[in-house]
């Protein structure tokens, strides 16, 4: 890695930090229950300075890596909105009260951003060793995508057999109930942690989970580690606002599910074809794009008759 790269990826990482410091220090001092329009004002913030960025990419490294960017984000955005589900059956499974879920996203996405860039980097360094893998990523992405066709959002959650909540409720105490925004409390003297952690260790392992399917979808569009690692920042940073602007009506794109599955598939293919034919980014972009529009207005146009999800009211811990 030269040296110039180095400096822009300290830059960009310090950027960040100082954005997430606002965030919760400033914006979102006080705990407080988001409504729709502060979610929405957020989400355009963030997705207008990703775009600003991808102008940036564009005059620094030309078109075919702003491209790269603006293909890689559209995914990992599209695939972040379909994961909102799962956190929305986590955070009314522990019933968790609505002026909390940001500091769990918050953390959970700060989590994230450090697991990803592990991914990222490894990720890319086998692929450049071991070019092989390129095949197997792209075998895991149609996988992927056939096995998510046939998984429901709505599924049952079973928290209590997730192994690392197991372990830890062995390892640690926890109280039987919220003591307000706190991950631990004292309690005579005595650490304990609340289910808020619980809540956190669970959005955290998911979001792992979920990075098996989005980085190698997003390594099968560039092999550049900066504008990999730069889209990913981008898409998971208007994650939260993004939530609380579409939890209450989520469940109205359930054909976008079905959509993402195709978009695996495709990039997939697109993998497993790469050494013997280049598809051009213009069109891959396209692809993409065409499948998540005609998801959404499907949904919109056959919406389900599902009944809403519960409003959370207080926490709930795993029997």
């Amino acid at each position: 890695m030269e040296e110039y790269n180095i400096t822009f990826w300290i830059l960009f990482n310090v950027f960040v930090l100082i954005l997430l410091g606002l965030d919760l220090f400033v914006f979102h001092r006080k705990e407080h229950e988001v409504k729709i329009k502060e979610a929405l004002l957020f989400s355009a913030f963030w997705i207008l300075l990703s775009l600003a960025f991808n102008v940036g990419i564009y005059y620094w490294k030309g078109p075919a890596p702003a491209l790269e960017f603006l293909t890689a984000y559209l995914i990992e955005k599209s695939l972040s909105v379909d994961n909102l589900f799962v956190f929305i059956l986590i955070f009314n499974f522990f019933k968790v009260p609505t002026q909390y879920q940001h500091k769990i996203l918050f953390w959970g996405v700060f989590g994230a951003l450090v697991f990803r860039a592990i991914f990222i980097l490894v990720g890319v360094a086998l692929i450049a060793k071991f070019h092989f893998i390129i095949y197997i990523l792209g075998a895991f992405l149609v996988y992927t995508g056939i096995k998510m066709a046939f998984t429901k959002n709505d599924e049952e959650l079973h928290p209590e057999q997730n192994p690392f909540i197991v372990w830890i409720s062995q390892k640690l105490p926890f109280t039987k109930t919220a003591v307000g925004g706190k991950f631990f409390t004292k309690i005579d003297g005595k650490l304990f942690a609340t289910p808020l952690l619980l809540v956190l260790i669970m959005v955290e392992t998911t979001d792992i989970v979920f990075a098996a399917d989005s980085i190698p979808a997003i390594l099968a569009i560039s092999k550049d580690p900066f504008i990999v690692y730069t889209s990913n920042v981008f898409a998971l940073l208007g994650l939260r606002s993004l939530y609380f602007a579409l939890a209450g009506i989520m469940q109205l794109f359930h054909y976008l599910h079905y959509g993402l599955s195709l978009i695996l598939a495709f990039i997939g293919v697109k993998l497993l074809l790469s050494d013997i034919y280049h598809l051009d980014m213009r069109i891959a972009l396209g692809v993409v794009g065409t499948i998540l529009a005609v998801s959404v207005i499907a949904s919109l146009l056959f919406p389900k008759k599902d009944k809403d999800l519960p409003v959370p009211q207080d926490f709930k811990q795993p029997e």
